[in-house]
């Protein structure tokens, strides 16, 4: 690059342990979890985006028509002390594990192209596949770029027909990142403004901050049409906070002749010094590659400076993340029999206690703001007031005017002011009909909300483990259906025995007298008042008696029962002759566990060299 491109001393003592950092962070795979500082460079075809990145690395690229780059390309370029030799390193997916080593730049384009076709295959179609390529040598920058496909707008022959798509989706998930600097390839002797490349980079970082712009071919710009590159040059025409560079490459000519890149170098360097409207941006260091490898550097360091303490964030909480996943999966099932006996004994302990802590309703509530015994407490409530709703629309149908009515149309021998008997107990048991049918739909919301509960435990614990979730679901089933099959029973029982109008002696004159006495403060006499009365009393004995022992019908069965009888068929397994089956883990969760791990340690060592990493 010559001496007028090096950076100070001070400089390079920074540059390279800071790109190095970042470097070290992308051969670590953590651009998996992590966006890492960059610069892309995109461009659309014909744009010199090629002759850009040769011009910085000193090798020649992939060259022809169409789409060249057909895989991201990093590109990471390191100087070297003088009198070491020039090396490359060359992997890619297949091949990562035993790198290409290269020997001499002119290896670098063949070998480039057999990775493209490697991955993306023999013909012109694209992959988002990355190619790593390592070169040190003497006259390179401090940099590593990302070289993306130039943006295609017709599909060829051997090309699928949404390619010109399939580019723009790729060279997207780069821009995007606000990691990501984006270094936009424009020819100088078109209209910037029809440029799709510079059209994507706005619509992603639509003030700029992250854009630099590279105008080449300025050789090619029209005599008259200087005016408005300068323009583009000052950043009058479309804004960039970055704003735009110039340089010129090799032409198509120039590499026909044999042009070296050294003497390419010169020829840009005489071009801008004698170029009449040019020349100032050269004096303003905005026109040459050296220049622009110099800026480069010092944009790429400044961002990866910027983005060091959100990395370490970034690492920080992905690794706490990854710590929940693991410790929700487990350590995983013991290979040996006694190791998976102590497993399967411990799983299962851990369950019941965990129901027993429900029963207890003493269990953690987690993700939940409600223990079951309190969602059971409140559809208990729920039941309560409709009993008393029940039993206030029944004393309003039997107070003394409609008793004088009911007692015109249902009267037989009894004199005046008396009310047969039967007629007492037709009421009653009609109101006690009433009640069954809710009764029985609250066993059946208890039953719910008793068995999602111990669902979602159960799945918590099993659902890793096929066999040993199949049995226990099995369980979970045929035990909530039978014992709601007694509560049913028990209850419907319950109702026929309320049919039969009973109240011990003692307890029937107590509620008896305290509603005479209330209903004597609270209105004048009435033939009908003593069959009032009674009935009103003995209304409020029933509604006690069903307030409690509908519940007490429905927690036995549904709630101590069931899950007692929960506990007793979980522990029968241990003693399965085929229990080992039990113990045996969906092959996903292993994979999962796996993947989780390789992700924790490459973010460990991530987390190990940042906080290595102390800046000059």
């Amino acid at each position: 690059m010559g001496d007028s491109s090096c950076l100070s001393q001070h400089y390079e003592e920074q540059v390279r342990p800071c790109i190095d950092l970042v470097d070290s962070l992308r051969s670590l795979g953590v651009e998996q979890d992590l966006a890492l500082p960059a610069i892309a460079v995109i461009g659309d075809q014909s744009s010199g985006k090629s002759s850009v990145l040769e011009a910085l690395s000193g090798v020649a690229l992939p060259r022809g028509t169409g789409i060249v780059t057909r895989c991201p390309l990093v590109l990471e370029l390191k100087r070297v002390s003088h009198g070491t030799a020039w090396s490359g390193l060359l992997s890619y997916e297949g091949h990562s594990k035993n790198p290409v080593e290269l020997r001499k730049p002119e290896e670098v384009g063949d070998a480039v192209m057999r990775a493209q076709n490697h991955l993306a295959g023999e013909g012109r179609d694209i992959s988002d596949k990355r190619i790593h390529l390592e070169i040190n040598a003497t006259n390179v920058p401090d940099l590593t770029l990302i070289d993306l496909p130039g943006i295609a707008r017709v599909a060829t022959v051997d090309q699928s027909d949404d390619i010109e798509e399939k580019i723009k989706k790729l060279i997207e998930k780069y821009m995007k990142k606000q990691e990501t600097i984006n270094l936009v390839v424009i020819p100088a002797n078109v209209d910037i403004a029809t440029t799709e490349a510079l059209r994507m980079a706005r619509k992603v970082d639509p003030d700029g901050q992250r854009t630099l712009g590279i105008l080449t071919k300025p050789d090619l710009v029209d005599r008259g049409g200087e005016e408005g590159v300068v323009n583009t040059l000052n950043n009058q025409v479309i804004r960039l906070e970055k704003g735009f560079m110039m340089v010129r490459c090799r032409g198509q000519q120039d590499i026909n002749d044999d042009m070296s890149l050294e003497k390419a170098l010169k020829k840009e360097k005489e071009f801008f010094s004698n170029h009449k409207h040019f020349r100032i941006f050269l004096d303003e260091r905005k026109a040459s590659i050296s220049y622009l490898s110099e800026r480069l550097t010092k944009e790429l360091v400044y961002h990866i400076s910027r983005s060091l303490p959100l990395l370490e964030k970034q690492v920080t909480d992905k690794l706490e993340q990854i710590s929940a996943q693991l410790r929700m999966l487990g350590d995983g099932i013991p290979e040996d029999e006694g190791g998976r006996v102590k497993f399967l004994i411990r799983k299962i302990d851990e369950f019941n206690q965990v129901l027993t802590d429900v029963v207890k309703a003493e269990e953690d509530l987690g993700d939940s703001d409600t223990r079951v015994f309190t969602k059971i407490r409140n559809l208990f409530s729920v039941w309560k007031a409709e009993l008393d709703e029940k039993d206030r629309r029944l004393r309003q149908k039997i107070d003394a005017t409609a008793m004088k009515e009911y007692a015109k149309s249902h009267r037989g021998k009894e004199l005046p002011g008396f009310l047969n008997y039967r007629i007492f107990e037709d009421l009653v048991k009609g109101h006690v009909k009433e009640l069954e049918f809710p009764a029985l739909g609250l066993l059946q919301s208890c039953k719910d909300v008793i068995y999602t509960n111990v669902n979602e435990i159960t799945k918590s614990f099993f659902e890793m483990y096929p066999y040993l979730m199949r049995e226990a679901k099995h369980n979970l089933e045929s035990l909530r259906d039978q014992e709601y099959k007694r509560a049913e029973e028990k209850l419907k029982s319950q109702f026929a025995m309320e049919r039969m109008v009973y109240s011990e002696d003692g307890l029937y004159i107590e509620k008896f007298l305290a509603v005479k006495s209330e209903m004597e403060s609270d209105r004048k006499h009435s033939d009908f008042d003593g069959t009032t009365q009674h009935l009103r009393a003995y209304l409020k004995i029933t509604t006690d008696r069903l307030a409690n022992q509908v519940p007490l019908i429905v927690l036995h069965h549904m709630l101590d029962q069931y899950i007692a009888k929960m506990k007793e068929a979980m522990l029968g397994i241990i003693r399965h002759k085929d229990f080992e089956k039990f113990t045996e883990e969906k092959s996903e969760i292993a994979q999962q566990r796996s993947y989780l791990h390789s992700r924790m340690e490459r973010l460990e060592r991530a987390r190990e060299a940042l906080i290595k990493f102390v800046p000059v």
